[in-house]
This record gives structure tokens, sequence and C-alpha cells, in this order.
């Protein structure tokens, strides 16, 4: 028969070991935001001597781009131990999710000014200037879309339909976002060698997708006379379409670290925050090129 002197000792032990936990973990002492902030300062100096044709703009961009890869191996290596090693609690995974929602809420915010440029050229501005007192300014003005400025003023350009190339690539991007779905399940299951082949091939249709997408400016480019310079068309065209292929970019690099981060046997069917944020992420970007691909091709 059990001693009840011993459970009651181990009982109280163990209430003194949750009251000496710590709620919360406190990281110590790092370098990694004071280097991202140096990261940012080169990349934003050289992108605006870029814009403004200096020599020096691309060794600036240069510069903070590695130093920005710098610090976030550095940094997330170092998050990805200290979550391998336990040091996370609940209070913190919570932390990692209202991050994550804040990140992509701001990522919302990002693409709505776009889509709201878009959508007052389109709406607002163009027929203003195209009304009865505008035309004593610019009597050769077409309020028509898409617009090609006063004449004389922009270089003819033909636009881009949706087929084929938008809508392989929103087939490649629609068919990342089940695949990605799948291996979710798969590693909640503890089905770790599925996950694995599902979150490869998502990656892989990731990387279709910017090769696709490459080819269609190049072909823009050179073949329809479509350029950052088209005029507003021509700007709010690459604007969504090139940063929304950046983000591709990110998202494809996130799933890749955590396809490495599955295969070296980390996450656990019930704690593995880094796929879903970066599972949120990806879905994230699917629901902006339905939105994108609807608007600019096809309306």
């Amino acid at each position: 028969m059990a001693d009840p002197h011993s459970a009651t000792h181990a009982a109280h032990a163990n209430m003194a070991g949750h009251a000496h936990r710590p709620l919360y973990f406190v990281p110590s002492p790092s370098q990694w935001p004071a280097v991202g902030s140096v990261a940012m300062i080169f990349t934003m100096f050289g992108a605006a001597m870029i814009v403004n044709h200096s020599s020096l703009g691309w060794v600036s961009l240069a510069i903070g781009l590695a130093t920005l890869v710098y610090m976030l191996i550095g940094w997330f290596s170092i998050v990805s131990r200290e979550s391998e090693q336990g040091d996370y609690n609940r209070k913190v995974d919570v932390s990692f999710r209202w991050g994550m929602s804040w990140f992509i809420f701001s990522e919302v915010m990002f693409f709505a000014s776009f889509f709201g440029a878009l959508f007052y050229a389109r709406v607002i501005s163009l027929p203003l200037l195209g009304d009865f007192d505008h035309k004593l300014l610019w009597p050769d003005f077409l309020a028509t879309w898409p617009n090609v400025g006063p004449a004389g003023t922009i270089d003819t350009f033909t636009t881009l339909g949706p087929f084929w190339l938008p809508t392989i690539n929103t087939a490649l991007l629609l068919s990342s976002g089940v695949t990605l779905t799948i291996a979710h399940h798969a590693l909640r299951a503890d089905h770790r060698s599925r996950a694995i082949l599902w979150l490869a091939i998502t990656v892989v249709l990731g990387v279709t997708f910017l090769g696709v997408q490459v080819y269609e400016y190049g072909h823009a480019y050179s073949d329809l006379n479509l350029k950052l310079t088209s005029g507003i068309f021509g700007s709010t065209f690459f604007m969504l379409t090139g940063f929304h292929g950046f983000h591709v970019f990110l998202g494809a690099l996130m799933l890749s670290v955590v396809l490495l981060r599955l295969i070296r046997g980390h996450f656990k069917p019930d704690q593995h925050f880094a796929f879903e944020g970066a599972a949120w992420y990806w879905h994230f970007v699917d629901v902006v090129w339905v939105g994108l691909y609807i608007v600019v091709y096809w309306l």
C-alpha cells in the first residue's frame, strides 16, 4: 500500500514546481533586431537610389538584402531551437498566433491600398477626366480602360487576358492550397512521411507559379510592350502582380524552411505552430491571387 505521507509530499512538491515555473518565456538579449534595422536602412536607401538612377543603389540594396537573409537565418534558428528544447509554453504559443494574425492583417491592408488605387483610377478618376469640363483641357482624351493618357504621352500596348498563363497560375495556387491542407492533416495524424510528401508538392507548385509569372512578364515586356511605364494600367498591373509574386516567393521560402524542419523530425501532432503560421500566410496569398485574377485579368 502506498504511503499517504509520501503521496502528500509529492503533491506539495508538484505544486511548488508549478508555483516556481515562469508563466512566460523571456528570451535572452539579442542582437538580431539591431541587425534587422541595419538591413532595412541599407535596403531603403538602396531602393531610393535606384529610383533616382544612382550607381550605388544596387550595391546598397544587395548589402541590405544579404544582411536581411543573415538576420532571418540567425534569428529563426534560435527560435526553432528554443521551441524544440521545450522553452515555449501555452502563453508563448498564443502570442505567436496573435503576432502572425496581426502580420497578415497588415498584409491585407497593404494589398487593399493597391486594389483601392486601381478602383479609384477606374471608377472615379477616369470618368471624371473624361467629362465635358476636362474635354476643354484634353480634347483627345478617351475615358476608356485600359487608358493610354492624352494622345502621344504613352506608347501603345496590349493588355494580358486571363487565358492562358493567369488561369494556369490560378490552378497552380489553388492546387497548392489543397496539397498544403492535406499535409497539415497528415501532420496532425502523425503521418510524417505523408506530410513531407504533400508539403514538398506544395513548394514545387509555388515555385512553378513563380516560373510562369516570370515568363508572363517577359512576354508582356517583349511582345506586348506592356511595361511599368505604361500609364496607370501598367503601374497598377505590375505593382499588384509583382508584389503578389514577391509574397508567393516569401511563402514558398517559409514552407521550404518548414519542410526542412519536418524532415529533421521537428513538430508534433499537437504542437507545430511554425507549420500553421506558414500555412496561414500561404492561404492568404491564395485568396489575394483569386481577387487579383478576377479584378486585373477579367474585369
